[in-house]
């Protein structure tokens, strides 16, 4: 009788367990929480300021404490706790309350104690603990009843201190503080990280101007030039615009430094440098680049606008500049070449308006535009457009494949269509050549409807062999703002009648972000035909997460610039995780493209990454090798993967 008397004790106990341990789990769940966003937090900071706001934000919002604050130790005569930022409570309260990190008084509470002794403290009882008596009245207000310290230590410094606080009175157990503990030292980490890269900044910024820029004048040097005219032509080709570069030659000059001395001729270069200075634009780039020669660069400019620009500055060159108390024709002459006419370097288009100096000084007017080669460079762009047009027409471009490999089964599970052009002539042409024309002669859209026509009928034909594989096609940003594009898929789906999930479409993030709503309601509507989607590029196009997460896609790929120089670059490794942490977290599938090496492979499969494409698992090769490929392919893996059993069952040796 006694043995049932006993049992609604027992009962109680077992329930009593049972919440306890769901509250421990509830804390450590908190914990875990708070430190994943916190990482985030990390990764997107741009300066120091920010980072310790959000961190405190993270604290409150997402892991439910009441409070957190983040301090710094001051080493003066009173060992003051500056404090930094706070979320829950007013920082003008904390300063009011003069906390310390002395052996006395406040000093004594959690956050001077942390910093003192560099170890955590955790602050059982908020309520009626003597220690925080003079906090206690703030407690009651915010709903605190237990409060913790965390050192933020960095190589065995101690920089301040992140407290934060928790309405239960039973917080900050040993796990909680364990991992809470982790998210601190990231933070400490993360403020050392962000100073050292202040004092690059600082450092690169003087190295910069010693670099890039004209001691004697003070404008932007040749170096400097080079670089901006490169930026500006990839975007003048990005936006298919034309842009000028105008070369001035000061032909007095060094007939000044013989007759006058240098200081004369300086006096010169500096009075024109000025003059041109005032004339250029907020849009152009005035250089010295060499000892008697200016450069302007003039964007989105053309042939007639560049004769216009050389005429006024010419006019501006022409008054007399008045040298060691004598008034002197500087006698400048000036030279155009064109981009993309001329040339499609920066070297080469400096070099062709230099020669088109020789030119201008022979002309009525100082200025002359290049000429010489430039038959033969159009003869060849229009040849090659011609024959793209006309390789398109004709079905005589080639289908290639690279393919895709589940990383955690090493199935293969699919390629990316690529286009390739052999020429009659000219043999194998690079995309980044003919990719460009296309864009150029307006057969980007033909040449997406060859790519997607190929996918479609390699599809149906491994389909009937028996053979899955999805096929991936790039889609531009031309094809994405095209008001026939679903219809096009939908009409090649009726006529090869393949499954929907045998056809994939990558869209690149920056052609995303070109027009995110249009883009996102063509995503919407592709997605309704029942293919799967994916970002081509990520981590490239600066899209927002608030917009990823409305885009419709089944797929991330990260960009290889960022998977390639992961095994050697910390940053480059952390940037991989959280993006394949945040496409799991929104239910997407992570392909990881340019893996190179088994290190890359290894590194990937560790995080949890679904997918690997890359030169380590195979070239893009004609469509037509696939199949045996993925027979070599999958004997290969299979191999591997019974040699891995055989060394796991084998017997121990010691």
């Amino acid at each position: 009788m006694t043995h049932f008397a006993d049992a609604p004790s027992a009962d109680l106990a077992g329930s009593a367990l049972i919440a306890d341990q769901t509250r421990k789990l509830m804390r450590v769940q908190r914990a875990l929480r708070t430190l994943g966003d916190g990482n985030h937090t990390l990764l997107h900071a741009a300066d120091e300021q920010q980072l310790l706001r959000d961190m405190c934000r993270v604290i409150v919002e997402t892991g439910g404490y009441r409070v957190a604050c983040i301090g710094y130790a001051e080493h003066d005569e009173y060992q003051t706790v500056q404090w930094m930022e706070s979320v829950g409570i007013e920082k003008e309260r904390l300063d009011a309350l003069h906390y310390s990190w002395t052996d006395r008084g406040v000093g004594r509470a959690a956050p001077g104690t942390a910093i003192r002794t560099g170890k955590p403290i955790v602050g059982a009882d908020l309520l009626t603990d003597p220690t925080y008596a003079f906090w206690r009245e703030d407690a009651i207000r915010l709903g605190c009843s237990s409060g913790a310290a965390f050192p933020l230590l960095v190589e065995g410094e101690v920089l301040g201190v992140l407290a934060m606080a928790a309405a239960e009175p039973d917080a900050f157990d040993e796990e909680e503080v364990q991992l809470l503990g982790k998210l601190a030292a990231d933070l400490a980490y993360g403020i050392a990280n962000l100073r050292v890269r202040e004092k690059h900044r600082e450092a690169e910024a003087t190295i910069a101007r010693l670099a890039y820029y004209d001691g004697l004048t003070g404008l932007p040097n040749r170096m400097f030039l080079l670089e901006r005219l490169e930026e500006s032509m990839q975007t003048a080709k990005h936006q298919h615009q034309a842009l000028a570069l105008l070369h001035l030659y000061v032909g007095r000059f060094h007939e000044i430094n013989e007759v006058l001395g240098y200081r004369s001729g300086n006096q010169l270069l500096q009075e024109l440098g000025r003059r041109l200075q005032l004339s250029a634009t907020v849009n152009e780039t005035l250089a010295h680049v060499g000892e008697a020669e200016f450069a302007l660069l003039v964007p989105a400019a053309n042939a007639e606008r560049a004769a216009q620009r050389a005429q006024r500055l010419a006019g501006i060159l022409h008054d007399p500049v008045e040298v060691s108390g004598l008034r002197i024709d500087a006698s400048v002459s000036i030279g155009i070449a064109l981009f993309p006419g001329h040339a499609t370097t920066a070297e080469v288009l400096l070099h062709k308006a230099s020669a088109a100096v020789r030119e201008a000084r022979t002309t009525r007017g100082g200025y002359a535009v290049y000429t010489g080669g430039r038959e033969e460079l159009y003869t060849r762009r229009l040849a090659l457009m011609g024959d793209l047009r006309h390789a398109i027409e004709h079905n005589q471009l080639l289908l290639y494949c690279q393919p895709k490999v589940d990383i955690a089964s090493r199935r293969v599970c699919g390629a990316e269509a690529l286009v390739r052009w052999e020429h009659p002539v000219h043999g194998m042409i690079s995309t980044s050549e003919f990719i460009p024309l296309a864009e150029q002669a307006g057969l980007i859209t033909p040449l997406t409807e060859w790519v997607m026509e190929a996918a479609f009928s390699q599809c149906y034909a491994w389909h009937e062999e028996g053979s899955e594989w999805p096929l991936a096609v790039n889609v531009s940003a031309h094809d994405l703002r095209g008001s026939d594009l679903v219809e096009r898929v939908r009409g090649l789906f009726s006529t090869w009648g393949i499954p929907p999930e045998l056809i994939q479409f990558e869209l690149t993030e920056s052609a995303l972000m070109e027009d995110p709503a249009s883009a996102l309601e063509r995503l919407r509507d592709l997605k309704q035909l029942d293919v799967q989607l994916c970002i081509d590029d990520f981590g490239t196009g600066y899209s927002s997460l608030g917009y990823l997460q409305k885009l419709p896609v089944d797929y991330i790929k990260i960009d290889q610039s960022f998977v390639m120089p992961m095994t050697v670059s910390n940053d480059s490794a952390i940037i991989v995780r959280s993006t394949i942490e945040l496409g799991h977290n929104l239910n997407m599938k992570i392909v990881a493209e340019g893996v190179e090496s088994q290190a890359h492979w290894d590194s990937l499969a560790a995080l949890g990454c679904d997918l690997a494409q890359g030169f380590h698992i195979g070239k893009p090769m004609p469509a037509s090798r696939f199949q045996n490929w993925e027979t070599n392919w999958a004997s290969d893996a299979n191999l591997s993967v019974d040699d891995h059993l055989s060394m796991s069952t084998s017997p121990s040796k010691h």
